[in-house]
């Protein structure tokens, strides 16, 4: 349905618009705790901030008569908290070596790469999506790339981060369009909190007043970019296909770098919001361009009733 595939559009722009401003908060958060520590608390509060909506709505896909959690829900949300776990914190200990708006620009890679893992899968990736993706690249490129720019140890997480986001998208396609949305992604985030904690108990220190100083970040990281954000990738996924949902996900790269030029000081050139506006054609073109009848068939490509990240 138009109106559905609209709504669906907006909600990921938004999704992306708080994914790319909380890449400060990850940022920040990490001056008083360590980056499995704040990943861990601030997934944990998105599920508590979930919780109340998840038990009083009724799950419009599953039968009254069955549980509240059901074997495929549980599958399916464990292996999404399982991918974001990895993701997050490969970006999140990256980010203790990079700046946020390298971050932003290399994570932002999985535009390219969930139309290559769906060739893989046998899945059909129209001309339009291809165009789209390709100048989001380039966009991406001029947005975050100087002259200077070199390999650091944390661009390399966040590119293996990039291939785990772009799985996200994947595996959230998957299951988003099978489960009820919200439940989905209350365990997806109740996971991810488990494993991150169970990571910080084991490397990191953990001190009741260095928590408490991060308390704003880790409530910007939970409560908006997670409990907000992540719903919304999971619920508008349910009427998006994946390869145009990473289009506009990847936005985030544009927003990182912006957030970052306004709160970090980091320097937005000519040529960075050159790259924006590319990247806003890129998923214009996505979005517009003309498919055949069969092309935009719900099972006609990997579809996702919503991310990563990103953040």
């Amino acid at each position: 349905m138009p109106n559905q595939a609209l709504r669906a559009d907006l909600l990921m722009l938004l999704t992306a618009i708080i994914w790319g401003s909380a890449f400060i908060a990850q940022r920040l958060g990490m001056d008083h705790i360590g980056p499995f520590l704040y990943t861990g608390l601030r997934f944990a509060l998105a599920a508590l901030v979930l919780l109340p909506w998840v038990l009083r709505r009724p799950s419009a896909e599953q039968p009254a008569a069955e549980p509240w959690l059901y074997r495929g829900l549980l599958i399916g949300g464990g292996l999404m908290g399982l991918v974001l776990a990895l993701g997050i914190n490969l970006q999140q200990v990256g980010l203790l070596f990079t700046s946020v708006t390298n971050a932003g620009f290399i994570t932002g890679l999985y535009v390219i790469i969930v139309p290559l893992i769906g060739l893989f899968l046998g899945h059909k990736t129209g001309l339009g999506c291809w165009l789209g993706a390709s100048l989001a690249v380039v966009g991406m490129f001029l947005l975050c790339v100087g002259d200077n720019f070199q390999v650091a140890s944390g661009d390399w997480l966040q590119l293996a981060g990039a291939f785990v986001w772009a799985t996200h998208v994947l595996v959230v396609g998957v299951f988003a369009k099978r489960h009820d949305p919200l439940r989905l992604a209350f365990l997806q985030f109740a996971v991810c909190a488990v494993i991150s904690l169970a990571l910080a108990l084991v490397f990191e220190p953990i001190v009741l007043a260095a928590i408490i100083e991060a308390g704003p970040a880790i409530f910007y990281g939970g409560a908006i970019a997670g409990g907000i954000g992540y719903t919304l990738q999971v619920v508008a996924q349910k009427h998006a296909i994946a390869s145009h949902a990473a289009i506009i996900f990847s936005l985030e790269a544009v927003f990182a770098a912006l957030a970052g030029s306004l709160f970090l000081d980091e320097t937005l050139q000519l040529r960075g919001y050159i790259g924006c506006t590319l990247m806003f054609i890129g998923m214009l073109i996505a979005q517009l361009w003309p498919r055949k009848a069969e092309a935009v068939a719900p099972d006609a490509e990997i579809t996702a009733p919503a991310r990563s990240t990103q953040a």
